[in-house]
């Protein structure tokens, strides 16, 4: 993208620019009109027309050489115009030589440029004689009728009239004088080769009448004869064709068919079309010659047949449809008479004397629709409800759904069609338009045209313009369309199905927090901002106002929306233009979705003038009356439940918007009043008092999660203990609002809840104020724990009654949607309780043992809940990453839960998933164990339960991939895979049959630790500090972990005979040293993750419940996971960007900041350790991401590498990741993540080997990896290239080698450049035995095998073969010449490492000795 010139470009830089847009070919943003100027002789009218075609078709290109070198004059005279200034113009891309050369004005260069024109072929005309002393003068009525108007070419003077005339009368006698052309029938020769030849079926009596020929025009043609050599050709022509036979045209014509290009002979055909006169049309055929008439057809037919030999081979389907329309577009058009006509015309009409049948054909039958199916691509058409037509289905048309488009005879409308629609005069047509396309759009996020559309629906109508188009419409004045607008817009932005999913969840744990609708962010960095200071680059604010609203929409739908006023339209239509109850209901949603885009759209919704005042007053007043139809033609003075839920989700944006809700804009007083009297006192509809008190209970919750309202408890206390009384009553299973009703309890719950973590805070919120001294410090909520302990004992007697009517199968399933909010107020109960100074523990210690026996037990033991934890596994997203159900469509700029058809299908929120049981069993059960450890053995039967372990072994093992779809159920699941790891966590140390498995719950810990997401920062601090660096979860580091890996290498060494330095049965007594030193390890790894403390804070304060500390329930932006899946390697990535980047890796370890060495070395234990036992943990790294992560060892300091605790730890990791499974499962060709390629980093090894190896063996074989033969050729090269100088220190062994020796000479190489190298390395002495042994045996290895290879090859690389053996053959070097000639097999455990022939074998001696006898003859030649 060319980007705009600056104020700071120099003249270099505007050239440069300029250069890229005459290249790139783009259009000039603005065009130069100029005015026509008389004094350089120029006029207007058909001249300045042309001028400017000329102007348009050059462009202007502005040179620093033509600009004045003085300024221009200040007077007011006008400055003089130069009838030369145009010539200086440069135009196109010119180059500056060829510019100086036709601005030379000396003489050599204006004698240089004299050209003669040819006039050879220029006709010659000599005046008239005529008797007369003077020309006749010509009057004007002589003139008129001389030459007609279409050879006159409109308007003329009399003189060119004339001479048009005299013109026009030479052609006519040229025509006429030449009969022996006349009677030629020549018409064979000017047919176009796919035209038949066949004057057997046309009458040739009387054959067309042309001068010459058609198609040759003589151009190019010298002398003065031209016309005549025209002619020549042209009988020479007639003669070979009248000495052929009919059979030998036909042959020809068909040589010429298969040989031309099919578009000449398209315009050879056009030529004859347009030069034969239209003599042979039928009408002026004599009546009687049929077979005159019928010869166009027949000619045309047999193009057709002679045309399809050229066309390629076709799918069938294809072939048959292609085949049946061209036998339509061949039938003869049928001739429609007046008594095919529908109506019959009157001789009163007018204009209906001549039948037009292409118009009336629309008055007849519609053609019948396609009869078979097929595989070409259609356009869809879509009904009025948004359903998919299928082509084949044939449509009564009284549905409305024909019209005259493309395709007539098909019903429906495509998008193009419904896109015209909506911007037509007519109002119905744009309502129908808009009406339609709102149907489309939620059919598409159903996903109903996944299976039969190719490509998204939604992204097509995105980018083809539509929310400019809904934008315009809602600017409509006809309500009609203003309200299909508003529906169409709904149906874009808001999906019911997600809303009802997260209403859903919302009494879950952490239920009432949401990540906010945004897009992926992507980073955009401007040409213009590179190499600039952080100071000077544009914020984002800056590069947001710049966009236009195309740029912004495309990237992000809402930001879009509101950057194009649609808040204050939205706004004008609720005030102004008060709509129907469905447009207001969708308004309502509209807002509400904008909310959930983030804080900042959640703050514009607030801040826009009178709209929140207009939805306040209009739809959730204070008093209202009850209304009197069932249903009422306006809600316009009623309280609606969309209204509460936008003020809620507003709420949940930040503790402000709270504040401004409640206060501002009164809410408190409408919860007051909606709260105050049950739902069935409120003058409303059952089903509409219902939601608008659930609503209210949610945003009061919210309210509460924030510390605020808690004012309203005290109030509404007897209301809210009422509530709770008559819980069990609303539960009548005949109740037809029963789902609704248990909405209601669970709202109500959740509210109870969150007051319950408010009032556990006042003591320390009091001790706070005390002990801050003028600190800033939250002011304490005015409900404190005496408040809510007394609602305690109703809410637990309640839940031991739902826990007994499992048993009935009516009441089961609301049980089960009932139980878990319960268990999550309980944890919050006792969780508070604990931190508080009434506290008592002997009492709570009894309570909570009456607890476990008489509600956790029985309910872990149930049988229901038994059956419903075995779908624990099937309703997991984790263990169900490539599930059989699609995805319904979403876009990247307008991002969606993709929940429509939640409920068919298995999932986390559907009613069958355990997870909200479980989640809320296993946060009590770790609550009550925390404070009652005696009570610890009473979990075990939950850990230790079959689905349960089914399902951690199966999270062990998955890769769950990270979307907006996804991530607010992950969420969940993270939640419950955390509180297992903590239950484990305390069972492990005192359950034996519990720490049987400590290495799957360690397993599950390593994967879910990088799954984690944002707002999930406590969960991963909370697994740092315990489980994961935990003794007790790595049984092997003490159960004879590090001797079984002894001997295992004792016997791999006993098997192998090799003797590798050092060996590798160093690695069990490094573990041993790594398990004892894991509390160090540990904290290494957080003291490398502190800069993650400020997240971790506030991520504790939403999970603990530290409710007057929250500041936003919208949760971080979800930009990825938490912590990098690499992150076992962050102390040495960081290591290497302090140290090692800045300063070319040249620090010495005493130059590294304090703590490097240490940090290091617990780095390398951990990545020992976890390579060694806990494999799966890293499998989501590559192996090339590892390898090149371990090269930050030798690239972040000149001497870190060489110190003895990392090279003992180095080894041993370097000899697990070449072990057989891992070489061939590394891959270096492919770049790892966070490199952009490996070239690079192996370019940066190199040159630091050079520069501080001495020499080193453990940096050698680092080295010699990447150097393996199914790797890039590039690698090879920079070795034998760039850096040929390691050669002489590189002095690994082939017994220290860690990879087989075969992996870098096998098999033999290709690369002619690269085999060069190898010999000069070999022949100048760089590469020695002696100095490098392992590349001297790859580079003998490749060289032998090109010398003396039997396989055919190109001419360059066979003289390139035998130049190298004749070379070898004439060594001076004997020990380099017999290595070269004698060269065997490598052999590792050769002295000299490769096995050599006694004697030259026979094939390469005959090779060598006809390489040599060509040379001698060659030889002998040249003497």
């Amino acid at each position: 993208m060319l980007r705009r010139p600056k104020p700071t470009d120099s003249e270099a830089d505007l050239l440069r620019e300029q250069e890229q847009f005459l290249t790139s070919g783009a259009p000039s943003a603005a065009n130069v009109g100029r005015r026509p100027d008389k004094r350089r002789g120029e006029a207007g009218g058909d001249g300045g027309e042309r001028n400017r075609e000329n102007e348009g078709s050059q462009r202007d290109v502005v040179t620093i050489a033509d600009l004045p070198d003085q300024l221009p004059s200040l007077t007011p005279a006008p400055p003089k115009k130069s009838r030369f200034k145009a010539s200086r113009v440069t135009f196109e891309d010119e180059d500056a030589e060829e510019r100086l050369d036709r601005h030379d004005t000396h003489i050599s260069a204006v004698l240089s440029r004299i050209v003669e024109r040819d006039t050879s072929s220029t006709p010659v005309s000599l005046p008239a004689f005529t008797g007369m002393a003077f020309p006749k003068v010509l009057h004007r009525s002589e003139t008129s009728s001389q030459v007609p108007l279409s050879s006159a070419g409109g308007k003329k003077s009399i003189f060119a009239c004339q001479i048009a005339a005299q013109r026009f009368k030479e052609s006519k006698t040229s025509l006429h004088c030449a009969p022996e052309f006349a009677q030629t029938p020549e018409i064979k020769e000017n047919l176009p080769p796919g035209t038949s030849m066949d004057t057997n079926h046309c009458d040739t009596a009387e054959p067309p009448t042309v001068s010459g020929s058609m198609l040759v025009s003589g151009q190019g043609l010298g002398g003065r004869d031209r016309s005549g050599e025209i002619m020549r050709i042209h009988r020479e022509n007639q003669a070979k064709l009248q000495a052929m036979s009919q059979s030998e045209i036909i042959e020809e014509q068909q040589k010429l068919l298969s040989q031309l290009d099919p578009r000449l002979v398209e315009f050879v055909k056009s030529r004859k079309a347009q030069s034969v006169p239209s003599s042979a049309s039928p009408s002026k055929h004599p009546e009687g010659k049929s077979n005159e008439d019928s010869c166009p057809l027949e000619s045309l037919s047999r193009e057709l047949d002679s045309s399809s030999a050229a066309v390629p081979f076709q799918k069938p389907q294809e072939v048959e449809m292609e085949a049946e329309e061209e036998e339509e577009e061949l039938s003869p058009p049928s001739t429609m008479t007046e008594e095919d006509l529908p109506v019959k015309p009157q001789k009163e009409w007018v204009h209906m004397d001549k039948i037009e049948p292409e118009k009336l054909g629309w008055m007849g039958d519609l053609p019948a629709p396609r009869k078979k199916g097929t595989k070409k691509a259609m356009q869809a058409r879509f009904d009025f409800a948004g359903s998919l037509i299928p082509p084949i289905v044939d449509l009564p048309t009284h549905l409305g759904l024909h019209h005259h488009g493309e395709e007539p005879e098909r019903a429906g409308y495509t998008l193009q069609e419904l896109f015209l629609l909506s911007r037509s005069q007519v109002i119905q047509q744009r309502s129908l338009a808009l009406s339609t396309l709102a149907n489309i759009l939620s059919k598409a996020r159903a996903g109903e045209y996944l299976s039969v559309l190719k490509g998204s629906v939604m992204s097509t109508l995105l980018d083809a313009g539509l929310l400019f188009l809904l934008r315009f419409a809602l600017d409509d004045s006809v309500e009609g369309v203003l309200s299909a607008a508003v529906h169409a817009l709904k149906a874009l932005l808001v999906c019911p199905e997600d809303e009802e999913c997260l209403d859903w969840t919302f009494s879950w744990f952490h239920g009432l927090a949401s990540y906010p609708l945004l897009p992926s962010a992507q980073e955009e960095e401007g040409e213009e901002d590179e190499g600039l200071d952080a100071s000077m680059k544009e914020t984002p604010k800056e590069k947001e106002e710049k966009k236009s609203d195309h740029d912004v929409a495309r990237q992000d739908v809402v930001k879009g929306l509101l950057k194009m006023k649609l808040l204050p339209r939205l706004r004008y239509i609720l005030e102004v233009v008060r709509p129907s109850p469905r447009v207001v209901h969708d308004v309502l949603e509209v807002l509400t979705r904008i909310t959930r885009h983030s804080s900042s759209s959640a703050t514009q919704v607030l801040d826009c003038p009178r709209l929140m005042e207009t939805v306040m007053s209009n739809f959730l007043p204070t008093s209202w009356t009850s209304p009197s139809l069932s249903f009422s033609p306006s809600v316009y003075g009623l309280p609606l439940a969309s209204t509460m839920k936008l003020l809620r989700v507003l709420a949940a944006s930040g503790r402000h918007v709270c504040a401004r809700l409640l206060n501002s804009l009164g809410v408190s007083e409408h919860l007051s009043c909606l709260l105050s009297a049950e739902p069935s006192e409120l003058l409303l509809e059952p089903s509409e008092a219902i939601r608008i008190t659930t609503e209210a209970y949610r945003l009061w919750a919210v309210a509460a999660s924030y510390g605020q309202a808690c004012k309203l408890y005290i109030d509404l206390y007897p209301a809210l203990v009422k509530a709770l009384q008559f819980v069990h009553r609303a539960l009548a299973p005949s109740d037809p609002l029963l789902p609704l009703q248990l909405q209601r309890i669970l709202a109500l719950l959740s509210l109870l809840t969150q007051v319950t973590h408010t009032a556990g805070c006042h003591q320390e919120l009091q001790a706070g104020i005390v002990s801050s001294h003028g600190e800033e410090c939250p002011p304490p909520p005015p409900v404190s724990w005496g408040h809510v302990t007394g609602l305690q004992a109703a809410l637990l007697g309640q839940l031991k009654g739902f826990v007994r009517s499992l048993d009935n199968p009516v009441e089961k399933d609301n049980s089960l949607t009932l139980i878990p909010a319960y268990l999550v107020y309980l944890e919050a109960y006792y969780h508070k309780l604990s931190k508080q100074n009434s506290f008592k523990p002997v009492d709570t210690l009894q309570e909570l043992e009456q607890l476990t026996s008489e509600v956790l037990l029985p309910l872990m033991s149930h049988s229901v809940v038994h059956g419903l934890i075995k779908n624990l596994k099937s309703s997991s997203v984790v263990c169900n990453v490539h599930s059989s159900h699609p995805d319904p469509e979403t876009t990247p700029s307008l991002p969606g839960l993709a929940c429509p058809g939640w409920r068919d299908r298995p999932g986390l929120v559907v009613p069958s998933s355990p997870f909200p049981l479980l989640t809320g069993l296993a946060l009590l059960l770790e609550t009550v164990i925390g404070i009652h450890r005696g009570l610890s053995c009473k979990a075990t039967g939950l850990l230790l339960s079959e689905p349960v372990i089914c399902y951690l072994r199966s999270c062990s093992q998955a890769t769950p991939t990270l979307s907006h779809t996804r991530a607010w159920l992950l969420r969940h699941e993270h939640h419950l895979l955390y509180l297992l790891l903590r239950l484990a966590h305390r069972l492990v140390p005192i359950e034996p049959d519990v720490a049987k498995h400590a290495s799957l719950y360690h397993q599950v810990a390593l994967v879910l630790l990088p799954w984690l997401l944002p707002g999930s920062e406590y969960l991963a601090h909370e697994l740092l500090s315990t489980i994961i660096f935990c003794k007790d979860f790595i049984l092997e580091g003490h159960s004879g972990g590090p001797e079984a890996v002894e001997l295992g290498e004792l016997k791999l060494h006993d098997e192998t005979q090799r003797h590798p330095s050092p060996s590798l049965q160093t690695v069990g007594t490094l573990l041993r040293k790594a398990c004892v030193q894991l509390p160090s390890i540990r904290g290494c790894f957080l003291t490398h993750l502190a800069h993650l403390e400020p997240c971790v804070l506030v991520s504790r304060d939403a999970l603990l419940g530290r409710n007057p500390w929250i500041s936003s329930r919208f949760l971080p932006e979800l930009t990825g996971p938490t912590l990098p899946s690499d992150w076992p390697f962050l102390p040495l990535v960081s290591l290497y960007e302090s140290a090692g980047m800045s300063d070319g890796g040249g620090l010495a370890v005493e130059e590294l900041p304090s703590g490097a060495l240490q940090a290091v070395t617990h780095c390398l234990q951990w990545l020992l350790l976890l390579e060694m036992w806990r494999e799966e943990a890293l499998k989501m790294i590559p192996p090339a991401a590892k390898i090149a992560r371990l090269s930050c060892i030798f690239l972040c300091s000149s001497d870190l590498f060489l110190e003895r605790p990392i090279q003992k730890l180095t080894w041993g990791l370097f000899r697990l990741l070449t072990r057989q499974a891992r070489l061939d499962s590394l891959d270096l060709n492919i770049p790892p993540p966070g490199l952009a390629s490996f070239q690079d980093l192996y370019s940066a090894l190199l040159a630091q080997y050079e520069a501080v190896s001495f020499g080193d063996r453990l940096f050698g074989c680092w080295v010699l990896l990447p150097l393996q033969r199914r790797y890039s050729t590039t690698l090879r090269l920079s070795v034998f290239g760039e850096h040929v100088g390691m050669l002489r220190s590189l002095g690994v062994t082939l017994e220290q080698l860690c990879i087989p020796i075969e992996r870098l000479n096998s098999p033999p190489e290709d690369s002619l450049p690269l085999l060069r190298l190898y010999f000069r390395s070999l022949v100048m002495g760089t590469l020695k035995l002696c100095w490098c042994p392992v590349l001297y045996v790859v580079a003998l290895s490749h060289v032998n095998s090109f010398i003396f290879s039997q396989h055919a090859a190109e001419q360059e690389t066979e003289a390139a073969r035998h130049s190298m053996l004749r070379k070898v053959y004439y060594l001076t070097d004997k020990v380099l010449r017999t290595h070269l000639l004698l060269f065997r097999l490598p052999h590792q455990q050769s002295e000299i490492g490769f096995n050599m022939y006694e004697q030259l074998p026979p094939i390469r001696a005959k090779l060598l000795e006809s390489i040599l006898g060509l040379q001698d003859s060659s030889d002998n030649k040249g003497d």
